[in-house]
């Protein structure tokens, strides 16, 4: 099974994440992660979604995606032709011995402690995967106490849009 990232854009309004999810579900295929957000033209929004299968599973539902009346577009994004990074939050117990020590490490990911308190301390990471997880095992022994991810986020690199110059020029969304 590989891992496929999914960017969709879709009208904006309510009822079209379960619409979109709908053939994940229906077919018994698990959504690692899905994020969601507006795009410059509030009436639009653009999905990444992250799932595993095989490419005649992820073609089936890429199709079945592109039939549904929200969906301006589907594309894959694949690895070596995109950009992909995830937010992601983490709580540490952290004293006056250790703080340092975790600052020090924070420092060498280009993350941040965003939030001090007594017994622990909050960093943000923004990254790809590989990066994040080396942090999340590096903070491990100190004690996480919580973690809250986003879910991936993705585009294409270079020039390549998910429309066509001719699609945004004629309209159909602006980005």
């Amino acid at each position: 099974m590989n891992r496929y990232v999914i960017s969709v854009l879709v009208d904006n309004h309510s009822g079209v994440l379960s619409r979109v999810a709908g053939p994940f579900s229906r077919r018994g295929y698990n959504i690692d992660s899905i994020s969601v957000g507006e795009t410059l033209d509030p009436t639009k929004s653009r999905m990444t979604i992250v799932a595993h299968g095989d490419d005649a599973i992820i073609e089936q539902i890429t199709k079945q995606l592109s039939k549904l009346i929200d969906v301006l577009k589907v594309a894959i994004l694949p690895a070596e032709n995109s950009v992909y990074r995830e937010l992601v939050l983490i709580k540490v117990r952290a004293d006056d011995q250790t703080r340092a020590t975790i600052s020090d490490v924070v420092d060498v990911f280009r993350a941040k402690i965003i939030d001090i308190a007594p017994q622990s301390v909050t960093v943000e990471i923004t990254g790809d995967r590989p990066k994040i997880q080396a942090l999340i095992d590096l903070l491990t022994p100190h004690g996480i106490l919580e973690v809250a991810r986003t879910g991936l986020v993705g585009l294409h690199r270079g020039d390549q849009n998910i429309l066509t110059q001719e699609e945004i020029e004629n309209g159909k969304a602006v980005l």
